[in-house]
């Protein structure tokens, strides 16, 4: 992996990194927005220690593990990567409500036109605000976009400890049984 100095990482700031979609997915999923790793990068989920990838090998979704630079195979598993917001930032809580409302008016255009089957949203906290759904909980939601359903999964990141890989492949796992059932 490349290895970025401090001054490299700031000058990604904002960048916008672009999805990785196709229409008809059987899930999208849906980070928070870009770490700085990820703009500087490129790949989605970028950041080491990220257990993203991780979670979507061990719960089923992918066949081996894939690295953040290979993100693209994703889409001859019928998955995807977008953002509630687009832009980097070293950390989530540098954005405000109206991005978040702003990126999931956004989002729910986007998922119009790709029709997935399941938006899986990485971060309960992100579609609270995003959706203003103050007592959403990881798992299925009731909400829909159009023919799409929504899952909330837990944030993968590594800051998110109380979530252990274990714990994380099982959740990604019930979504993708949930998906594959459709």
């Amino acid at each position: 992996m490349t290895r970025f100095t401090q001054a490299e990482l700031e000058a990604a700031r904002d960048r916008l990194v672009p999805d990785v979609v196709a229409d008809g997915l059987r899930v999208l999923f849906c980070g928070i927005n870009p770490g700085l790793m990820t703009a500087a990068t490129g790949h989605h989920f970028a950041r080491p220690g990220n257990r993203f990838w991780p979670a979507l090998h061990r719960s089923g979704f992918t066949p081996r593990l894939l690295r953040p630079s290979e993100q693209r195979e994703l889409l001859s598993c019928g998955l995807g990567i977008t953002n509630v917001v687009a832009r980097a930032t070293a950390r989530a809580d540098e954005l405000s409500a109206e991005e978040y409302r702003e990126g999931g008016r956004l989002l729910t255009l986007k998922v119009a036109r790709l029709r997935p089957r399941w938006l899986a949203v990485v971060g309960v906290t992100a579609y609270r605000a995003a959706f203003d759904d103050r007592k959403a909980q990881v798992g299925p939601q009731a909400r829909t976009i159009g023919d799409t359903r929504v899952w909330v999964l837990p944030n993968p990141s590594g800051l998110n400890a109380h979530w252990t890989p274990a714990t994380l492949a099982e959740e990604f796992g019930r979504l993708r049984e949930a998906a594959a059932g459709q």
